[in-house]
């Protein structure tokens, strides 16, 4: 019963100093919905990608599940599913405030006080929610809510579909090769960035080739009937461009290559990250007088990631 005392009266034994078993099962629990949450990344939009464990009254896992496309049900209620009658009594650990509006699918907050869970978990609050919140009502309901709870690693996965809320446009993402002083090189479409490209679109809603071909990152993954690509190639109004990205329900986009437009979206403020990669050069270089400015990365960016590849130094950076 050890476990049991620490899981459902958590509040008063942190108090106390004494909730390290406890933590070891919800933090192990709500990483793992983190994880599981990812495989929805490239196919959820415009809904968020959720994840959702279920621990029991022994702080057992005894169902885990996460949200693959809009219309299909929801991280909660795929981990309630698994569970079974397993839930009583338990918690459920989910990296997003379960919803509280009838859509395609019931609330979410409705399946967790049916299953009679006594704890909820909540890695990230919502923004979308309608009136008052999941969490909100799961408390008048009697159940028990932690918000916050391992926020920033749930922001790993959630980040992007949160940052295109906040903006009112799909997260941006453009991976190039860059030349040697540091500038995107348009003859380099089919290097190393493109292979790169291939392996990263799983996690992106929409990729968007040098040549100006749009498809979905994963082919077919939204579904028709929510998701549409858009019926024309990129035009020169960027702003319109932009637009009719957002309006096919995207929430990420991958740019791929080097091409004066995607720049121009650079130096229009709405790329939100940038992937190069940079060739080798000599240990002692001059890059004459004629090279102009060398660079890392565009203006505007700061660097969060750098790594060595067999034969590139990879940046990622992220706008200021």
């Amino acid at each position: 019963m050890r476990h049991r005392q620490c899981l459902n009266c958590l509040t008063p034994l942190r108090k106390r100093g004494i909730s390290e078993v406890a933590n070891a099962y919800e933090i192990a629990a709500m990483r793992r919905a983190i994880a599981i949450s990812a495989q929805g990344l490239g196919s959820t939009s415009p809904n968020p990608p959720v994840g959702c464990v279920i621990l029991d009254s022994d702080g057992r896992t005894v169902g885990e599940g996460y949200h693959v496309r809009k219309g299909e049900s929801h991280a909660e209620v795929n981990a309630l599913t698994a569970a079974g009658k397993l839930a009583e009594g338990g918690t459920a650990v989910v990296t997003l405030e379960p919803c509280n509006h009838y859509g395609r699918t019931p609330p979410c907050r409705e399946a967790l006080v049916n299953a009679n869970v006594a704890r909820v978990l909540i890695a990230v609050m919502d923004p979308t929610s309608r009136g008052e919140g999941g969490a909100a009502l799961l408390q008048r309901a009697g159940v028990v809510v932690e918000q916050d709870f391992l926020k920033g690693e749930a922001l790993l996965v959630l980040g992007n579909w949160q940052a295109s809320l906040n903006g009112g446009r799909p997260f941006i993402t453009w991976i190039y090769e860059a030349g040697t002083d540091g500038k995107p090189n348009p003859n380099s479409a089919q290097g190393i960035a493109f292979e790169e490209m291939d392996s990263l679109r799983g996690s992106y809603d929409l990729v968007i080739s040098q040549e100006g071909g749009i498809e979905e990152g994963v082919p077919g993954g939204h579904g028709n009937d929510v998701f549409h690509l858009p019926n024309r190639a990129l035009g020169e109004d960027i702003d319109a461009m932009v637009k009719a990205l957002n309006a096919t329900g995207a929430r990420s986009i991958l740019l791929s290559g080097a091409v004066d437009q995607f720049s121009r979206i650079a130096s229009a403020g709405m790329i939100d990250q940038v992937i190069s990669y940079l060739p080798r050069t000599s240990p002692s270089r001059s890059p004459g007088k004629d090279v102009g400015r060398v660079i890392a990365i565009p203006d505007g960016f700061r660097l969060t990631e750098v790594t060595r590849t067999a034969s590139r130094v990879r940046l990622t950076g992220r706008r200021t």
